[in-house]
């Protein structure tokens, strides 16, 4: 049985033996701090000029690898030219936006580059979502280039009538299995492709280290998606913070990615620190536990990025003679949670963890640089952890009406301060900056970015993640906003209220969407058609494991629903309670053989 302590504590000792480790790399941590200082978002430079060096210095070393397919640094920066020369003819002008909506594969990573070199920002759209959430995506930062993968066209072509300039807009097919033909009205990439130079454009060099290369979706605390703006200079600050300070990569590395590049955890972290080591970097379309170990193996990998999720479907799976025959030593990413930490770096015989947190739009980052296990790590900025009144969801205020950091093992919300030195860069609407600002916090005129995660304070600048807070959850590694999937079941008959929030389930990270609904008198839900709606209109992370009918349910003097005690009962209840099993499509009632199961972790969902 896994079992990890509810809090944890430094003590000098441990931290001091770990310092004493790292000396080694304290120059190379001090020359690439300072380089990040040093850093000026008005300057000219920018991600494509790493592309062009490392095509001279580094040209015959392989850059990418995808299946069968291999790219050297001289032909990924070539490839990554000839979208840029023909984005550029057809009119794409610096800082505007280009929608990208391909599935993890190398064109997808050429277009990015291509936005990278012209100045351009390529929003990536999540190829998972659909009907009115992939509308709103696409409609937040507004285009008149669509990128579309062959793959996606169909999910594309649904929403494409309400789009406010479908007609005008022109619309590009970038082949992939080559098992459809070109739509009309489409451009076939690949054709055009033919006849485009592969020399560098002459716009690489203008670009800005303040600009944007890229949008990033997130749901946020609350509500649809949100675009966040990804510039050049974060970049090149994760280039040097992980690729060069963490990671150490060298040319004769392997790095795997079986995320996607539309979360900041392949796009960001990871593609920046395999430029930072000049080293091979595997993607692979969609990540499979079946299929890590053999890729680890096939490629010869020596490190890999991961998020919670995928640490413990690889620790479920059953034993394998992969486990342990691997190179690699050292892996990077979040959400490891403290109740497999040990038991993961054990059985796969992992060295360092370099386990960290952050958010795409967020100004604070934690890195464990000593290796430290079961933390999150510190933070060089200026943040703290305030008490936090989980029930009325609000910071706890003392008699001044200033907020109050927690001690040393206390639990409370991550704030970081505001200054001219540490910017919030925030959404490409900027209508919701505000909501993640807390002002006077600690004195009247200050600003601090509000984190909406809970961490435990742990001493030494060194935090340990504990839950979201608010209406969002995380589950499968995506955020779920709990408005988008009420919206849906709000519009369904005989539902007279609703609500969702997130439980956990022994044995599965995040927490898994639960349903509560309240039927509109004399009628009854439809549980076969509340599944198929979900899951025609919703992602699969984000439609719910669970529903539970109620006669009603608790709201504050304002309305609002009481989630917290919905939160806790869970799905132990005397209501009727129906669940969606893992490789099932309906919704099964839950009977108490099936609860026990849930509750003994058998089911890993």
């Amino acid at each position: 049985m896994r079992t990890t302590t509810l809090t944890k504590k430094l003590n000098l000792f441990e931290v001091l033996g770990k310092v004493v480790k790292l000396t080694p790399r304290i120059p190379t941590l001090l020359k690439n701090s300072k380089a990040i200082k040093a850093l000026d978002k008005n300057s000219q430079q920018s991600i494509g000029q790493f592309f062009e060096s490392h095509a001279i210095q580094h040209k015959e070393v392989i850059a990418l690898r995808f299946e069968d397919q291999s790219y050297t640094y001289a032909a990924f920066n070539e490839e990554i030219n000839r979208y840029a020369n023909y984005l550029i003819q057809e009119g794409v002008q610096p800082e505007e936006t280009v929608m990208v909506m391909l599935e993890n594969r190398p064109a997808l990573l050429f277009l990015i580059g291509a936005c990278i070199k012209i100045g351009a920002v390529a929003s990536l759209i999540n190829p998972n979502q659909r009907g009115n959430v992939l509308l709103h995506s696409i409609t937040l930062d507004p285009s008149n280039y669509y990128f579309i993968g062959e793959e996606l066209v169909a999910h594309f072509e649904a929403i494409k009538p309400a789009l406010a300039n479908s007609k005008q807009a022109q619309y590009y097919w970038v082949p992939d299995l080559q098992k459809e033909h070109c739509p009309d009205n489409y451009q076939d990439v690949n054709q055009a492709l033919k006849d485009v130079s592969d020399s560098n454009p002459p716009t690489t060099n203008q670009v800005k280290l303040g600009q944007r290369y890229a949008n990033v979706f997130t749901s946020g605390t609350t509500g649809m998606p949100k675009a966040s703006r990804q510039l050049h200079h974060k970049w090149l600050v994760t280039y040097h913070w992980f690729g060069k300070i963490h990671l150490n990569l060298q040319p004769s590395d392997v790095f795997y990615v079986p995320l996607p590049f539309y979360h900041t955890n392949a796009l960001l972290l990871s593609w920046s620190s395999v430029i930072a080591g000049a080293c091979t970097m595997v993607i692979r379309r969609k990540f499979s536990v079946r299929e890590f170990w053999k890729d680890v193996d096939k490629y010869g990998v020596t490190a890999f990025v991961y998020i919670g999720e995928l640490c413990r479907y690889l620790l479920n799976a059953p034993p394998s003679k992969l486990d342990n025959s691997h190179q690699i030593k050292k892996i990077i990413g979040n959400g490891l949670r403290p109740d497999i930490w040990k038991t993961f770096k054990q059985r796969f015989n992992i060295e360092t963890v370099v386990e960290l947190y952050g958010a795409s739009e967020s100004i604070v980052a934690f890195t464990n640089t000593l290796n430290i296990d079961e933390t999150i790590g510190w933070s060089p900025q200026n943040f703290k952890i305030i008490k936090y009144d989980v029930d009325n969801d609000c910071p706890v205020k003392d008699k001044n009406g200033y907020c109050i950091p927690v001690k040393k093992g206390g639990t409370g919300l991550l704030i970081s301060e505001i200054t001219e030195k540490e910017v919030f860069d925030g959404y490409v609407n900027k209508a919701k900056n505000e909501a993640k600002i807390l002002r006077d916090v600690f004195e009247k005129g200050d600003a601090w970015f509000n984190s909406g995660d809970l961490l435990q304070d742990i001493g030494y600048k060194h935090a340990r993640f504990v839950d979201r807070i608010g209406d969002t959850f995380r589950w499968k590694g995506e955020n779920c906003a709990t408005t988008e999937v009420e919206a849906i079941v709000n519009t369904l008959e005989g539902v007279d209220l609703c609500t969702v929030y997130g439980v956990q389930i022994p044995n599965n990270d995040g927490r898994a969407g639960m349903l509560t609904i309240v039927p509109k008198p004399n009628a009854s839900v439809d549980m076969n058609q509340l599944a198929a709606q979900l899951q025609q209109e919703l992602p699969q992370y984000a439609v719910p494991l669970f529903v539970r009918i109620s006669k009603g349910m608790e709201t504050t003097h304002t309305h609002k629903i009481k989630k917290n005690k919905l939160k806790t009962e869970a799905f132990n209840v005397a209501d009727p309670v129906y669940v969606l099993l893992p490789k099932t499509d309906r919704y099964l009632e839950m009977t108490a053989t099936i609860r026990a199961a849930v509750n003994e972790g058998t089911y890993v969902f």
